[in-house]
């Protein structure tokens, strides 16, 4: 056997991981909807709105045109968590807005309480979106966030890693 060499990876280690990962969400997210958030867990989801599958308002489209990140803390409704995507009802500005996201379409998934965190490979997504401008960066350290009143600001997931 020569091990100088690199073999190719036949099982798709990558792909793996990424799919667990994807799985750990659905899992934390079915927990969820049974008992609720517990104490003062809340979730940052970050996903690409262009994925197959992902289902927003017209309006959301058009100002998340890649990307977008939402947060479910206080008020979310008609949350319901399939084996493939979630679906839920969040207000920006105000409107009530319904979304169906698809697992595969996630791209980070956060929980500063915990200082929790995960990134999904998205080949399609180079750099992160936010309102009217397009910030050249690593989708690893920041992204948009839009809270209840429909506006962004960009936080940096490494405030929530330890140190």
């Amino acid at each position: 056997m020569d091990t100088g060499t690199m073999t190719e990876d036949l099982i798709h280690y990558p792909t793996l991981i990424d799919q667990a990962m994807r799985g750990v969400v659905r899992d934390v997210l079915k927990r969820v909807l049974s008992t609720g958030l517990p104490g003062d867990h809340h979730f940052y989801i970050s996903f690409s709105t262009t994925y197959p599958g992902v289902r927003i308002s017209e309006q959301l489209k058009s100002r998340y045109p890649k990307e977008i990140t939402i947060v479910l803390q206080h008020q979310f409704w008609d949350f319901r968590v399939e084996d493939q995507s979630f679906n839920v009802t969040l207000s920006f500005a105000g409107v009530p807005e319904k979304l169906t996201v698809p697992y595969a379409a996630l791209t980070a998934f956060a929980d500063p309480t915990v200082k929790f965190g995960l990134q999904f490979q998205q080949s399609e997504l180079s750099e992160v979106e936010t309102i009217g401008n397009t910030i050249p960066q690593d989708p690893v350290s920041l992204l948009p966030v839009a809270d209840d009143e429909g506006s962004a600001e960009i936080i940096s997931l490494d405030s929530f890693r330890k140190k």
